[in-house]
């Protein structure tokens, strides 16, 4: 078995990450650093995947009027 096969749930606080981090070799530090910044990347676009689904419904209520209509009939 691999150790990246293992999962293990250990509770720990924030400040105890920062400072088992700290702990680590520079190079194991900038390995952290890639994976955090793919993992916040991509919940950044998830999130605005989900916000794009969020607002459609709510911003239907305005297209479906007639008013809407009128504004761009002319188009």
């Amino acid at each position: 078995m691999k150790a990246t096969d293992l999962k293990i749930n250990l509770p720990l606080s924030f400040n105890q990450v920062v400072e088992i981090i700290k702990q680590l070799p520079y190079s194991e530090k900038l390995k952290l650093s890639e994976v955090l910044e793919k993992e916040t990347r991509q919940k950044k676009e998830r999130d605005t995947t989900l916000t794009h689904f969020a607002s459609e419904k709510v911003l239907a209520k305005d297209w479906l009027l007639p008013e809407e209509d009128e504004a761009w009939k002319d188009l």
